[in-house]
């Protein structure tokens, strides 16, 4: 069963179909608003917000896309394992990927690649820790300058949408409940 699919907006059948979750979008850029928290910079003067250009996959569901009753795209940027192991050492030991592989690292989540899915190695690693909301049109322009581009089939679909909500439902207890003697 194939991970992802390659579509393009010439190929689909009907607009609400050109933006939806599970899209990956290679190379798209975002503003990065670090620079207006520096409290040494001019304040009175207004600086420019620098754009970086990530790789991002669509976490917004697909009905709020498709219906446009999201002005704004939640994405979340989706790393090669070895460029995420670059920013993050630790991932480089023993055991830890497949931590991340059956799910027990709160904030990851691991997909097959588009290219190798058989290759673990080659995998995508997406990170619900960081969200970019981007305006709705923005993202819809920039996809269709897209010859193709990779989507998620299901089930893998679901089972992003599935560890994104758990990300995000997690209730941290004061004390928690004493385990059985």
């Amino acid at each position: 069963m194939a991970v992802w699919k390659l579509v393009s907006c010439d190929d689909l059948r009907h607009p609400r179909d050109w933006l939806l979750q599970g899209d990956l979008l290679r190379g798209c850029d975002v503003p990065i608003f670090k620079v207006l928290l520096d409290p040494a910079g001019d304040q009175s003067e207004p600086r420019e917000i620098p754009l970086d250009s990530v790789d991002l996959i669509v976490v917004t569901q697909s009905c709020d896309l498709g219906n446009r009753k999201a002005p704004m795209v939640a994405c979340c940027p989706i790393h090669k394992l070895i460029s995420f192991e670059e920013i993050n050492p630790h991932f480089k030991q023993k055991g830890e990927w497949e931590k991340v592989r059956l799910g027990r690292m709160a904030g990851l989540h691991m997909i097959a690649s588009v290219d190798k899915p058989e290759d673990n190695r080659d995998s995508f690693v997406v990170d619900f820790r960081e969200i970019h909301s981007l305006p709705f049109e923005y993202v819809l322009d920039f996809v269709k300058t897209k010859s193709k581009r990779p989507r998620l089939n299901s089930p893998f679909l679901e089972h992003l949408s599935q560890a994104f909500a758990r990300f995000f439902m997690r209730v941290g207890l004061p004390t928690p409940i004493p385990s059985f003697k």
